[in-house]
């Protein structure tokens, strides 16, 4: 019985991808909703294990950082570090604040705080290319804005994650010792990944794309379980994985795992939505609605600004900023740590209800504003 449902829930979703493509729209938004419909509280629940809905959950989030972490290079990280290094701290204190102070005035503590703040400052960087790739900006200098900004929020994010992990499990002087080689590992980890890119991927490099596809498959489980060894989330890995490979592997492996990457995706934001309990989205969603429109707003200012320093004139300062509305797979990712760390708290119902909200609005304001000027 259970394959016949998951059979038909997996059905459905074709189906919303059709659609989703059809209305040139973020399929992201649907497949959270499918996620509630069939989770725990949801219209029509389906058993299933939580070990199996788990285990689910966390590849989906690996092979998600994993194509994430592909679309950049480390040339792509120091040129957008030296370009836009003093926009990216504008960014974050627009847009990591308002959900470091929301979550200090809800009385969540310090750690989840940082969590909140790095869910409304990071964009959705899969949207963010769906979006560019839809209406052909690709060599748009708003786009190009919008896209750095979104790589230096990645690398701020996975910087930021392990350290913030420590915090959950030590508070105190006892914190100091393990939060300071968390940070020091993970910066270790992205500098040799950067530095060392090219060793690993002459070593899996293979003419027969089978034997790549094996290689790459086993490197992400790989990576992903030395980064739990190290106490750095095992998403964190995959992401810094995908970052050190190198051409011309990172271009055969974008290739190969392409459609791997929207997959990854549908499954990672179902299981998020079959996690999530819709009864307790009604509490927080006035909240939501508030955090999603003034995030929209700072998003928004953001990206002028960053525009407005780049030279860029008119319309395309908005539009820059309106492809940085949308939250998705590193907010989604937060969540996910934080429910099986701490499963009873709210922090996953309002991330899951900004991420839907905002996954809603950014696109919509992209296909609002005009085109050209």
């Amino acid at each position: 019985m259970i394959l016949i449902e998951l059979g038909a829930i997996f059905l459905g979703l074709a189906l919303i991808h059709r659609l989703a493509h059809r209305l040139a729209f973020s399929p992201i938004p649907l497949v959270l909703l499918v996620g509630l419909a069939f989770g725990e509280g949801g219209l029509l629940a389906l058993r299933l294990s939580e070990p199996f809905v788990r285990t689910t959950a966390e590849i989906g989030a690996l092979l998600l950082l994993f194509m994430l972490g592909l679309e950049y290079s480390g040339r792509e990280l120091r040129d957008a570090l030296l370009a836009h290094f003093s926009d990216s701290l504008v960014d974050a204190f627009l847009n990591f604040t308002p959900g470091f102070l929301l979550a200090l005035a809800l009385g969540w503590g310090l750690p989840l705080a940082l969590l909140m703040g790095g869910v409304t400052f990071v964009t959705s960087s899969g949207i963010l290319a769906h979006l560019i790739d839809e209406l052909g900006w690709e060599g748009r200098a708003e786009a190009r804005v919008a896209v750095s900004l979104s790589i230096l929020e990645d690398l701020l994010i996975a910087l930021l994650l392990p350290p913030v992990m420590v915090l959950f499990f030590r508070t105190g002087e006892a914190a100091i010792g393990p939060l300071a080689l968390s940070l020091l590992l993970s910066v270790a980890a992205m500098g040799t990944a950067i530095r060392y890119g090219q060793v690993l991927s002459r070593a899996i490099d293979h003419e027969n794309e089978t034997v790549l596809l094996l290689s790459l498959f086993g490197l992400v489980l790989l990576a992903g379980g030395i980064a739990l060894a190290l106490q750095i989330p095992a998403a964190v890995g995959a992401f810094l994985l995908g970052i050190a490979i190198s051409d011309p592997v990172k271009e055969r492996a974008r290739r190969l795992i392409g459609p791997v990457r929207d997959l990854s995706a549908t499954v990672f934001f179902l299981t998020l939505g079959l996690r999530t309990d819709p009864g307790l989205l009604l509490p927080v969603l006035p909240l939501a609605v508030l955090l999603a429109l003034a995030t929209g707003l700072t998003k928004g200012l953001t990206g002028w600004i960053a525009a407005h320093r780049a030279g860029i004139r008119g319309w395309a300062r908005g539009r820059a900023g309106a492809l940085l509305i949308a939250r998705g797979e590193l907010s989604g990712v937060i969540a996910g740590l934080v429910g099986l760390t701490l499963p009873t708290v709210t922090f996953v119902p309002l991330v899951t209800a900004y991420v839907l909200l905002s996954t809603l609005l950014g696109p919509l304001v992209v296909h609002w504003l005009p085109r050209e000027g």
